[in-house]
């Protein structure tokens, strides 16, 4: 069998889940969003995942054009309003596996309330949350999960806004599987996008990426994205060694792992359903 690009799917299997009339990607070079492309396939191709089955959905941002390129049926529309649109075609057809690529803005600015109800309900959806930590596709703009005291486009003498903790939010809201991974852990960030899309309910994974473009070049003075991943790799501590240190020393640290993992009744429609029991 051979693909595309004349090379066979056996030796090249990821080339089947995209599309070829969307390539080359409008990704900037060394963006953290085209990792998670790739992960999500990789994810995919391990647990066989159906794209025939696939809806994935994106809002306004770098990571909104994710959907572009995959073989899936897909949905691309209006700022913050990934969830509505996630709901609508869940409630129509619960058999349909959605997955939402949303970036921090999308998720936490204009779509803040819509995460809360989505989690809140169980929806059962993944959103898998590509944060930036910038409104990176209008130029840089500071965002909701910027860290304190970094410079951006809006924020020239740093940015005095305590950033939301959006994996804390959505364990605040009800959500029943909650994870943070970054691009500095490929492995460790596609099992964990293969443990959000298998969970019954609303999955909410977010992945911290480099943005050389605008976020490295004015946030942390580097346009180089091997660098852009090393600040991210600085600035993580995994949970076990979050629990040894204070509140002052995790005030700029991405804390990763899986925060929540269990199973609760799931809205469907009219119904609800309670994974392993009876509707």
């Amino acid at each position: 069998m051979v693909d595309w690009g004349g090379r066979s799917v056996k030796t090249n299997p990821m080339r089947k889940y995209l599309r070829k009339d969307s390539l080359p990607h409008f990704f900037c070079s060394g963006c953290g969003a085209a990792q998670v492309l790739n992960y999500f396939v990789q994810a995919a191709d391990e647990i066989g995942l159906d794209f025939d089955n696939l809806v994935a959905i994106g809002g306004v941002g770098c990571a909104a054009r994710i959907p572009v390129y995959l073989h899936a049926e897909a949905l691309h529309g209006v700022h913050g309003r990934t969830l509505p649109w996630a709901t609508g075609i869940k409630l129509h057809n619960p058999q349909l596996e959605v997955v939402i690529f949303s970036g921090d803005g999308d998720a936490a600015a204009i779509g803040g309330n819509h995460l809360i109800q989505a989690a809140r309900r169980n929806l059962d959806v993944t959103m898998i949350v590509v944060n930036n930590l910038n409104f990176a596709m209008t130029g840089g703009q500071v965002a909701p999960t910027t860290f304190q005291g970094l410079t951006t486009v809006t924020t020239p003498y740093g940015n005095r806004e305590q950033p939301f903790d959006l994996c804390k939010l959505a364990v605040a809201a009800g959500a029943t599987f909650v994870g943070r991974w970054t691009t500095y852990r490929p492995r460790q960030a596609v099992n964990a996008i293969k443990k959000a899309v298998r969970h019954k309910g609303f999955a909410l994974l977010e992945i911290i990426t480099q943005c050389p473009t605008h976020f490295g070049r004015r946030a942390i003075g580097t346009g180089d994205p091997v660098q852009g991943v090393q600040w991210i790799a600085d600035h993580s501590v995994t949970m076990r060694e979050a629990s040894k240190l204070s509140e002052k020393e995790l005030a700029d640290k991405f804390v990763l792992g899986t925060f929540v993992e269990k199973l609760e009744p799931v809205f469907e429609g009219s119904s609800i359903y309670w994974p392993g029991g009876d509707e």
